[in-house]
């Protein structure tokens, strides 16, 4: 009997910087790539997201995953939305966690608390786990401008082998839509994770 492949898992936390898109592109990448995602959303990226795009999100937990669940086209084995208080969830613990976490966007205060071994909430504890398990971890931070401390923590997760992918996009390739930069930074984290992509060809690529 030919065993069906293990599908890849990614934990994906969207938090309350603005760039909301960025995540929720990500995840629809994701999950076309046959991935299975464990999904947090933090509270204040509830906000943002009702504000900067035209998903409302509902106010209850279930109804939420039901929502992104259709919204992306995945069941829920495929797509895992967590809540904030799931200390049992797979991502909290190193004996079952993803072998790869993305924190996109990730706002100037979850770069401190993971910077300084906070675990104050399960997106920081999946990140905590991460670290200590010495798994892929990156984060996509959009403040701008930096100050002193966001450059002082960024420097200290990269130190620890975190990937720091601010959200900058290039315009080399000559964008014609908001949708194609928020791809060019989606597409430079899938090439991090090494999800196979078509968002947007390398550089000296056709």
């Amino acid at each position: 009997m030919t065993q069906l492949p293990i599908p890849r898992t990614i934990t994906l936390a969207i938090t309350g910087a603005s760039g909301a898109q960025y995540g929720l592109r990500l995840l629809q990448c994701l999950l076309a790539a046959d991935c299975k995602v464990y999904l947090m959303i933090s509270s204040a990226a509830e906000v943002v997201i009702r504000t900067e795009t035209d998903i409302d999100l509902p106010r209850e937990f279930d109804e939420q995953q039901a929502m992104l669940c259709a919204l992306f086209g995945a069941d829920e084995d495929q797509l895992q939305l967590l809540a904030k208080d799931d200390w049992f969830a797979a991502v909290a613990s190193g004996s079952s966690s993803p072998s790869s976490m993305v924190i996109c966007p990730a706002s100037g205060g979850t770069l401190s608390a993971i910077a300084h071994g906070a675990s104050n909430n399960l997106i920081e504890r999946a990140a905590d786990v991460a670290l200590k398990e010495r798994r892929k971890l990156i984060v996509v931070p959009r403040e701008t401008p930096y100050s002193e401390i966001h450059l002082e923590n960024m420097l200290k997760l990269t130190q620890m082998g975190v990937i720091v992918l601010p959200a900058s996009p290039g315009f080399y390739m000559q964008p014609q839509s908001v949708e194609e930069l928020v791809d060019f930074i989606v597409a430079r984290i899938l090439d991090q994770l090494g999800v196979p992509q078509n968002l947007m060809p390398r550089w000296g690529e056709d």
